[in-house]
């Protein structure tokens, strides 16, 4: 925090004293200042955005977990649908949006689709090395004592994997905010995105900085509040690591 503090007083001594003009660089008290005049506007911009986020992350979150589900109880849909997978992250989404564009239209499902596309990928591969890690004397034993499939995958497999589970979900839900505003940028008619690539052409460079400070907030509220909900449904896991901790 207080490299933070010691870096925007760098940035606004510079401005100030280093004749720099306000539209190819504002000063951190501009940008301050245009958050606290734009505010209505950032806080519409900011909801759409929220919106599109929102939506998708879920569609995500539940696409990546199904798809996780399918890959780790099926040796053939691993070696089918894994590959797939991974190529699908070598492909620039600011390439795809374009199309999406040209196939659903510009309304919301277009940045929805971009939104699942670039944060389904950490949710999946984390849930499939969290069900991949469950111990394999557990499972011998269980089965010994009669548990059925379901039941390890119920009591033993979901259990091991949700901690890697969230690990992919406070990334995807923090790169979701990434997604969003690919695809505003690429065409909107609202959101935070849309309203940085209004505002370059003008030369209100201010704006452009507060939205982008609107943005880095909600990212981080938004990992945040994953993180909460971890810490709440997974009270074992952390009572296990202070544990851990402690005895070392």
């Amino acid at each position: 925090m207080i490299i933070l503090v010691v870096l925007i007083v760098i940035w606004e001594i510079w401005v100030q004293f280093g004749d720099i003009p306000k539209w190819q660089l504002p000063a951190p008290s501009a940008i301050a200042q245009e958050i606290v005049a734009s505010w209505s506007l950032l806080l519409h911009h900011a909801y759409i955005t929220l919106q599109e986020i929102v939506a998708g992350f879920f569609v995500a979150l539940i696409f990546g977990l199904l798809l996780a589900t399918a890959v780790t109880h099926s040796k053939i849909l691993e070696r089918a649908i894994l590959p797939i997978i991974v190529s699908s992250q070598t492909i620039p989404i600011i390439a795809i949006a374009p199309l999406l564009l040209i196939w659903v239209g510009y309304g919301l499902a277009s940045k929805i689709i971009v939104v699942v596309l670039i944060s389904f990928y950490p949710i999946a591969v984390n849930t499939i090395d969290g069900l991949k890690a469950i111990n394999t004397d557990m499972v011998a034993m269980m089965r010994s004592l009669g548990a059925s499939r379901w039941q390890i995958f119920t009591k033993l497999q979901i259990p091991t994997s949700l901690p890697y589970m969230f690990s992919g979900i406070k990334v995807g839900i923090s790169i979701s905010v990434i997604g969003a505003v690919i695809g505003e940028w690429v065409g909107a008619s609202g959101g935070l995105g849309y309203l940085i690539k209004y505002s370059q052409p003008l030369f209100l460079t201010s704006r452009v900085f507060a939205a982008i400070f609107v943005l880095s907030i909600m990212g981080v509220a938004l990992f945040a509040l994953a993180g909460l909900v971890e810490r709440l449904m997974l009270p074992w896991y952390y009572a296990e690591k202070r544990a851990k901790s402690a005895s070392q």
